[in-house]
């Protein structure tokens, strides 16, 4: 039996999604029916005329707020801006490797600000929302390392674990309601970043790409195949049927087997 989602009527806010996974989310939502809310740091006129192209391609309505995340007080504006929230995607993240003792302290804060606490914050705002609609759903992008973890990445690996505990404690005060939180925790996905960075690794290790990208880029990712941003928005798309209703507080891996060892 077919699932089907129908989100005609229903507003999704969707961080840091001028691109990437952020941007293939908001692209199968608004396939889906729902309108959208592109944010992301920048203000540009690419970035307005990418909600317009949304719009005009899925018959729907799609705005772009610009909205600085690592800022408390824009992570909350983004959700009063937007005015409606029933369905919340906090995907905001950035990223930086470096040794714990060499670990730049205004690198740390950042990445604390942006992929975790901005979940914090526009959740503080959008639930009320929901609550009011009688309906919503709570989608935090964490990752396989907020599940598992890796040198070098201790800010990143802190966020998103934080993230994993923020979802069950944003599930558990809302159990009793037609609400749920959940995180999708993806592996590496094909995104134009890492698509970027091919060419440069090709170089350095002295290999052809598909072998970069098996023994390299994919070497704890089981399956050796990237994660899609089309399979990472079909699964935030399913956990807003109905089907989903009883999935609240847990994780949900896309990562070909990664967490599995």
């Amino acid at each position: 039996m077919a699932i089907i989602t129908d989100l005609s009527g229903k507003t999704a806010v969707i961080t840091g999604s001028n691109s990437g996974i952020g941007l293939g989310i908001a692209q199968t939502l608004a396939k889906a029916g729902a309108n959208i809310v592109l944010n992301s740091f920048t203000d540009t006129d690419d970035d307005h005329a990418l909600a317009a192209d949304i719009a005009a391609e899925h018959g729907i309505e799609a705005r772009y707020i610009q909205g600085d995340m690592s800022k408390g007080d824009q992570c909350r504006a983004l959700i009063e801006k937007a005015g409606v929230c029933d369905i919340l995607i906090n995907n905001a993240g950035i990223q930086h490797v470096a040794a714990i003792e060499n670990f730049p302290v205004e690198k740390w804060d950042a990445i604390i600000a942006i992929n975790l606490s901005s979940a914090f914050h526009t959740a503080a705002v959008a639930l009320p929302m929901m609550r009011k609609a009688g309906w919503g759903r709570v989608i935090n992008i964490a990752s396989a390392h907020g599940l598992t973890a890796s040198p070098y990445k201790s800010a990143y690996i802190a966020a998103k674990h934080g993230i994993v505990g923020l979802t069950k404690t944003v599930a558990l005060e809302t159990a009793e309601e037609p609400i749920t939180a959940n995180a999708i925790c993806p592996g590496y996905v094909l995104t134009p970043i890492v698509e970027k960075q091919i060419p440069d690794t090709m170089k350095q290790y002295n290999m052809d790409r598909e072998t970069v990208i098996r023994e390299i880029l994919l070497a704890r990712q089981p399956s050796k195949e990237f994660a899609t941003t089309a399979q990472l928005g079909g699964t935030v798309a399913f956990l807003c049927t109905a089907a989903a209703d009883q999935i609240t507080g847990t994780t949900i891996s896309v990562d070909g087997g990664w967490t599995a060892l």
